[in-house]
Order: structure tokens, then C-alpha cells, then sequence
């Protein structure tokens, strides 16, 4: 899963970024208001995590510039002790969730996780589909409840396939999803982690629809 994260205080943004690469996810950080609009409007996210005073182009307008663009990828915002009014704003603004400094990451983790399950329309963090179960809290996988060890890529590829049963999901998109914005992306080591995961997983759990991409079969 790919995340934007977008704080101008540099030793917090480091903080957050460290926190959330350390959960497993792809993040491209940005400081300022004007560098966080533009890769909102031509990256793909699964999330944003938005503080508001931003320099350059504040946090509010940076979101409503989003929203009528039609960039409907949840957001969580950040907002400052005491300050209802902001929450208010950005919940009105298109926000998805707030959360308030100080926070513990922890708590910041979780509502990532839940925004991203809403998103998909799935209510459990236990993500299971014929046998498999992930863990997006723990990011422990099983098959019939015997541990699969998986290595960080081919956790992101799975991750994104289970939060999306029976869609057709293009080596593109996963390669768009499991890279940061400025890697070199190279989307035929997608062939190379699917081929991978097939070996680890129950047969034909990931179907390959040609000429368009993967699918995780749930029946």
C-alpha cells in the first residue's frame, strides 16, 4: 500500500516516516502544501496523511483542490490540541478521519488500516479469502493456519491483491502501489514476486488474466 504523507515539521515527518515504512507501507513524503497537491493529483495513494499548517498552500485548501479533481483516496489530517475548528474544516473539506497532536503511532497505524478497509468496503483488519488469512495489524499471513513467511515485496503485492477479492488488478497498478513515487519502477519484477507468492500460497489463489493482469479467487 502506498501512502502520501504530507508534514512541513521535519524531525516529526521523519518520525512518521520511519513509523509507517516500519508497518510495511511504500511512503512519499512532501513539506510543504504546493509539493503534497501536485502528487496527490498524479500519484495514485491508498491513503494521505495531511497535516494543516502547511507552508506554501495550507492543508484545507490543498485538500479541497483534491476533491474537485475527484482524487477520492482517504485522507487522515492532522490537526493541533484544542483546535475543533480545524476538524470541522477538514472534515467538511472531504476529510475521511483527525487525529490530534500529540499522538502515539500506534493509534495513527490503526487509522490508516481502518481508512484503507472502508475504502474497500471491509470491515476486519483479518483479511481471509479460501484459507489465507492476513493480518494487517500484525502483517502475519497463514494458509489453513500454517505460517507463510513472505518477504516485504511479496507482502505488498498480497496485501494489495486480498484487499481487492475477484478485481483484475494490472502489473501497472501494482507496480504504481508497491514502489515510492521516486524509485525505479520496473513492473516485470511484479511477474517475478507473483511467481513467488504462488509457490508459498494455496494452488491458484492468484489467477493470471491475460492481457490484463492478477486476481485473488475467492471461490
Amino acid at each position: 500500500m502506498k501512502l502520501l504523507l504530507v508534514e512541513d515539521e521535519p524531525t516529526l515527518r521523519q518520525q512518521l516516516y520511519d513509523g509507517l515504512l516500519l508497518a510495511g507501507y511504500v511512503v512519499d513524503p512532501a513539506g510543504n502544501g504546493v509539493d503534497a497537491c501536485f502528487l496527490g493529483e498524479t500519484e495514485d495513494y491508498d491513503a494521505v496523511v495531511l497535516d494543516l499548517g502547511l507552508p506554501g498552500l495550507d492543508g484545507i485548501s490543498v485538500l479541497k483542490k483534491w476533491r474537485s479533481c475527484r482524487r477520492n483516496m482517504p485522507v487522515l489530517i492532522l490537526t493541533a490540541r484544542d483546535s475543533w475548528h480545524e476538524k470541522v474544516e477538514g472534515i467538511d473539506a472531504g476529510a475521511d478521519d483527525y487525529l490530534t497532536k500529540p499522538f502515539h503511532m500506534e493509534e495513527l497505524l490503526a487509522r490508516v488500516r481502518a481508512l484503507i478497509r472502508r475504502a474497500h468496503g471491509l470491515a476486519s483488519p483479518l483479511l481471509e479469502c479460501r484459507g489465507l488469512c492476513l493480518d494487517t495489524r500484525s502483517g502475519k499471513v497463514t494458509a489453513h493456519g500454517r505460517p507463510i513467511a513472505l518477504t516485504s515485496h511479496e507482502y505488498m503485492v498480497l496485501d494489495y491483491l486480498m484487499h481487492r477479492p475477484n478485481t483484475i488488478v494490472s502489473r501497472a497498478e501494482l507496480t504504481e502501489h508497491i514502489y515510492a513515487q521516486d524509485f525505479d519502477r520496473d513492473s516485470n519484477t511484479i511477474e517475478v514476486f507473483i511467481g513467488r507468492l504462488r509457490k508459498k500460497l494455496p494452488p491458484d489463489t492468484i489467477e493470471t488474466v491475460r492481457g490484463l493482469g492478477y486476481r485473488l479467487r475467492e471461490a
